[in-house]
């Protein structure tokens, strides 16, 4: 039997494995890939478990470990797999707890609410845009006007994505593979490469590189477009720390 199963991939759930390492709470970390297994520590206390699941894959894995407690340490914006985790958990009949991310301050940005609407304002300008949403949003980017003229994207330096860049149009020049975090002058870099006049981001908080993209923007004069995060409810990394140490 394990005390936590962390369905991590994020800062917060890499922080969350190291505190339970530190003090000696045995726990299972559940990670979508490879990368995010290499970041987490190497512990007698921790077991790492690589590999997508879906629903039924999370319940079985609740099933046969027993465990006491679910963590949703999973991205902000992974609503989908947030939903298999809360529907498996109810089926196994374990304690589910989401761990939210910390917000930063969001001024001089101009917020939005979904991707119909950042696609509206993209579609009503002819300027370069920049894009930091990640290869997931990146196909419902080739809806906004004349995209391949215009969008840049950045993304994680993987042969899969980038082929799918290329497959969607999106040239091999307008794709910046680099893996964070970035400094505000790196993404100023980016911006001056891009020559982009409106740089996208998520909501994603100060462990996502919210506030240096904030920073880059209004240094190089670009307007940064916010996709905003769904709204949740939970529990602060410091509120889950103290009550799996009680």
């Amino acid at each position: 039997m394990c005390e936590l199963l962390i369905f991590g991939g994020t800062t917060e759930g890499r922080e969350l494995a190291e505190f339970c390492c530190e003090n000696h709470i045995i726990s299972v970390v559940s990670v979508a890939t490879e990368y995010g297994a290499e970041l987490l520590p190497d512990s007698e206390y921790l077991r790492i478990i690589t590999g997508r699941l879906d629903s039924s894959g999370m319940e079985k894995l609740m099933s046969e470990l027993k465990c006491k407690r679910v963590i949703d340490a999973t991205h902000p914006y992974a609503t989908e797999v947030t939903a298999n985790i809360k529907k498996a958990c109810a089926a196994a009949n374990t304690a589910y707890y989401r761990l939210l991310r910390s917000s930063s301050e969001t001024t001089n940005c101009k917020k939005v609410r979904d991707m119909e609407q950042l696609l509206k304002l993209l579609s009503s300008t002819d300027k370069k845009v920049l894009s930091t949403l990640g290869s997931k949003e990146i196909p419902k980017l080739t809806a906004m006007k004349n995209y391949a003229e215009r969008l840049w994207v950045r993304v994680l330096p993987n042969e899969d994505i980038i082929r799918q860049c290329e497959e969607l149009g999106i040239a091999k020049e307008r794709v910046i593979a680099e893996k964070g975090p970035f400094s505000v002058a790196r993404n100023i870099e980016h911006l001056k490469l891009s020559g982009a006049e409106i740089m996208v981001t998520k909501e994603s908080g100060a462990a996502g590189g919210f506030p240096e993209k904030t920073e880059a923007a209004k240094q190089w004069g670009a307007e940064l477009l916010v996709l905003e995060r769904p709204a949740e409810k939970g529990y602060t990394l410091g509120e889950i720390k103290k009550m799996i140490s009680e």
